[in-house]
Order: structure tokens, then C-alpha cells, then sequence
């Protein structure tokens, strides 16, 4: 039998912990989609574009997750990542002590596109689903998040992707 893991990725949290609306979107996306017996992976750690926090923002954000309904038995270890190639470095490392998994991993909208292009490159060997939380940002902050995400993959399709 196979067991599917949902891996929330880390958006900005506030220097006392209060989590932004994107991660709360991402994280509520991840509370529509749990079903018993899955398995939740958070991440996030720190850094100063996203938590400058005491703790890390994989910590808040399981918190969250577990104020909610999430028992906590089904998370595995936090992903203290501090980027996106980060993240999926990070998520190889805990999930490969696992056998017969499916992931499915939540993020922004905006974010699906890159997300994808670096998860199927390090973790290729695993069948991934995405899925994009739907952002309520106004239109001028969604697009220079687009316009940012659309320089991020060009410097990664001309570059390559280092880890």
C-alpha cells in the first residue's frame, strides 16, 4: 500500500511567529486535502526574507496544522530549509528512510511552475504531485511575484539547477 505525504512549503511568518496569509493558505490548502493515515512534511527555517522568528517556520507552521486537526503522529521531521532548492534537498533527505510513497506538494500559485521544475530534478525518483494554494495577494503584489518567479526559472533553465 502506498502512502501518500503532503509537503507544505514555508512562506514569511512574522518575528513573533503570526503566520503570513500565504502560508496560512498553503497550510489550510494542506488541512483540505489530509485524509487518515497521510503523512505531513513541513519546511522552513529561517531566513531574513522570511522568518526572523525564534523558532522555525516549519515549527509554526506544524503548530498550525495540529490547531487544526492534524494528529500529531502524522508529521514527519520538520525541513529546515531556507529556500525552495533548499526545501527539496531537505524533503529528499527525510523521505528517503521511506518505502511506497506518493507526494503531493502545496504551495503558492504563483510558486507551482519553479516548485515543479526543482522537485522533479531532485526528486525524480518520486511520484509528485503539485498543488497551487490559491493566493489572495492584490494584483500588483501577484504580479511581481510572477515577475520574480519567471526570472527565477529563466536563471535556472540558463544555469542549471546547483545543490
Amino acid at each position: 500500500m502506498q502512502t501518500d505525504v503532503l509537503i507544505v512549503l514555508g512562506s514569511p511568518n512574522s518575528a513573533a511567529g503570526v503566520l503570513s496569509d500565504t502560508a496560512t493558505s498553503r497550510l489550510n490548502c494542506c488541512i483540505k486535502h489530509y485524509k487518515k493515515d497521510m503523512l505531513v512534511l513541513c519546511t522552513g527555517g529561517w531566513g531574513a526574507h522570511f522568518n526572523t522568528a525564534e523558532q522555525a517556520h516549519a515549527f509554526y507552521a506544524k503548530r498550525y496544522l495540529i490547531t487544526q486537526g492534524i494528529p500529531e503522529n502524522a508529521f514527519l521531521d520538520l525541513a529546515l530549509s531556507q529556500h525552495t532548492v533548499d526545501d527539496a534537498v531537505k524533503t529528499l533527505a527525510i523521505i528517503s528512510k521511506l518505502n511506497n510513497i506518493r507526494l503531493t506538494v502545496i504551495t503558492s500559485d504563483y510558486h507551482v511552475k519553479r516548485v515543479k521544475l526543482i522537485f522533479e530534478t531532485i526528486l525524480a525518483n518520486y511520484p509528485i504531485q503539485f498543488i497551487g494554494a490559491k493566493s489572495n495577494l492584490d494584483k500588483k503584489t501577484y504580479d511581481s511575484l510572477v515577475a520574480h518567479e519567471e526570472k527565477a526559472m529563466q536563471s535556472i533553465t540558463k544555469n542549471g539547477l546547483y545543490y
